[in-house]
């Protein structure tokens, strides 16, 4: 009885796998085996069938909601009698360490700027806005790579404002996964795109709210559309193992690599050391932070053992 309470009062509509992919309706498959092939991350299973069944629906979708949000912005204009400069809709993907975010990000953004009318699509992720490791190190925050903390998030918000603003170009700072570490004096231009997608553990993080009712923003105000990629724990951390003795064999052997110290380790060193890391960093994030906001996205994907989405839940309007 109490199951069935709490599945009425949900704010989210689940679908079956089968039942979402019968929305996709008329949607144009407008992206090749290959290239599908190129846009999945390390081990992931992406093919062009899950582009099919899940992501053509959601750009269909997508479509309906950035007309709908320039339609309400022209009619704010019109009552305010001012003229701004367009407004990009703003989408953000969250989502555990290995979950599979980047490819999600990466797939929408090729099948939204292959839309009738070609919009400009950008992508960012929040590893850019990490802290330099020199700035972790001072505070003690090398172990909390990846938390809240760690984020620069004063930048990072106002990098979400100039974007919103329509002010031009907005600059995002680059993150090397090789060395580990912000780029120092480089970024990448964003220069008034008509979507970003922001991509990020911690994209959808609220923090504590101040007793004084003052404003504090937080990185998903500037959100029109939120993506939570969501699996269960034990396939979460089989998949950061895998990639990690994968790397292991691959990037962590190039000497500039901030782990190249990994390479040498036998099969059951790496999986022994891939597990520490997981359960002592990654997991602890996962349940004080990431896990929390997933009830805050807008569209829930749910993966199988098999990397396969195999329930979406679409929060009610």
């Amino acid at each position: 009885m109490e199951q069935r309470i709490e599945q009425n009062l949900s704010p989210y509509r689940s679908f079956s796998r089968a039942d979402w992919a019968a929305l996709r309706e008329d949607a144009p498959m407008t992206l090749t085996s290959d290239e599908v092939l190129r846009l999945r991350s390390l081990h992931d299973r992406l093919d062009i069938k899950e582009v099919e069944d899940i992501y053509l629906p959601l750009s269909r979708l997508l479509s309906l909601y950035v007309t709908a949000t320039q339609r309400l912005f022209r009619a704010q204009e019109r009552f305010l009698n001012v003229t701004d400069e367009k407004m990009p809709f703003i989408i953000g993907v969250a989502g555990s360490v290995a979950v599979g975010k980047s490819t999600t990000a990466r797939v929408l953004q090729a099948l939204l700027a292959r839309w009738p009318n070609s919009p400009k699509v950008d992508l960012v992720t929040t590893d850019g806005f990490l802290f330099p490791n020199a700035v972790l190190e001072r505070e003690g925050l090398m172990e909390k790579k990846g938390f809240p903390e760690s984020y620069d998030l004063a930048t990072l918000l106002r990098f979400l404002s100039d974007i919103k603003a329509g002010r031009r170009p907005a600059r995002a700072p680059i993150y090397s996964h090789l060395i580990y570490d912000v780029v120092p004096n480089q970024w990448v231009e964003v220069d008034r795109p008509d979507i970003l997608i922001v991509e990020g553990l911690n994209v959808l993080q609220t923090g504590r709210l101040p007793k004084d009712g003052k404003a504090i923003p937080f990185v998903s105000d500037f959100f029109d559309f939120s993506v939570y990629i969501d699996a269960e724990e034990d396939v979460l951390k089989s998949w950061y193992v895998d990639r990690f003795l994968t790397l292991r064999g691959t990037s962590f052997r190039d000497p500039k690599s901030y782990f190249h110290r990994y390479s040498e380790l036998s099969d059951d060193e790496a999986v022994a050391t891939a597990v520490s890391i997981w359960e002592r960093i990654n997991l602890v994030n996962l349940h004080e932070n990431i896990l929390p906001t997933r009830q805050r996205a807008d569209l829930i994907l749910k993966k199988s053992a098999t990397h396969k989405i195999e329930k979406v839940s679409l929060r009610r309007l």
